[in-house]
């Protein structure tokens, strides 16, 4: 493996563990907050998940790094244009049924993602994917089968959904949107073909709509940047959030 290739899979992971810290955060915050008790506990552990799985590509991540760091130092001392997780993950909680929509799009991404990346010729990216993939196929069912009981319920719950639908379909774009990382981590045998991935998602969220009566709006302009560094005005107070003890209390420690 060349010193290019290197870095490029490090650029690589990095994203993904990105996206599942970013997303992770957000939906952690429902704990103590969600509709009712059942809801509580599976937000909270479906945010451990996510969690869980960022600790593990940060880690390879801060492996492949040609200096010296760790995944705390990933997580917590980068600025924001540093951070290239898909925009979609850094939507706000404006309603649960925004957070079950959001999850819902993510899952049906992740989920064909993680799948196709067992097949890496990167045997720590499969081996991750693998793992993660266990955890992810439980995500999937749940948010699908919440937004078809949401979707088909009262005409509020439906409104609702609809309403979180349309808010964030402009960010499902950049899922499966390559840029000149997805195309060379392609090309080397490290990732999958956003094709092939899009074409998955695409079917899954497409069966799902038309059992929820939801529907997709249409014409809508799609918001890209979040893999190059350029995010929403809601990546600002989440990196506020999140890495708050560190900054204040530079190399503090348990």
């Amino acid at each position: 493996m060349t010193r290019a290739e290197q870095e490029n899979i490090r650029r690589y992971v990095l994203r993904l563990g990105d996206n599942t810290l970013i997303l992770g955060q957000q939906v952690s915050a429902w704990c103590g907050h969600a509709p009712v008790l059942e809801e509580d506990i599976a937000l909270a552990n479906v945010a451990l998940d996510l969690i869980g799985q960022a600790t593990n590509w940060l880690n390879y991540a801060a492996q492949l790094s040609s200096e010296e760091t760790t995944a705390d130092n990933l997580a917590f001392l980068r600025d924001e244009r540093e951070f290239t997780n898909l925009l979609l993950t850094e939507q706000p909680d404006k309603s649960y049924a925004h957070s079950i929509m959001r999850q819902f799009l993510f899952d049906s991404w992740h989920y064909p993602m993680l799948k196709a990346l067992m097949m890496s010729k990167d045997c720590v990216i499969s081996e991750i994917a693998t793992k993660s993939s266990k955890e992810v196929a439980y995500h999937l069912e749940r948010s699908t089968e919440l937004v078809i009981s949401l979707g088909c319920g009262t005409d509020t719950s439906y409104g609702l959904m609809q309403d979180a639908l349309n808010d964030l379909w402009r960010f499902t774009g950049e899922l499966c949107e390559a840029d000149a990382l997805d195309n060379e981590i392609l090309s080397i045998g490290i990732g999958p073909d956003l094709i092939e991935i899009n074409n998955e998602f695409q079917s899954h969220i497409k069966e799902v709509f038309s059992l929820s009566t939801l529907t997709v709006p249409e014409n809508t302009p799609m918001r890209l940047g979040g893999k190059s560094g350029i995010h929403s005005e809601a990546m600002g107070p989440i990196l506020t959030t999140m890495q708050h003890l560190q900054r204040a209390y530079p190399g503090v420690s348990w």
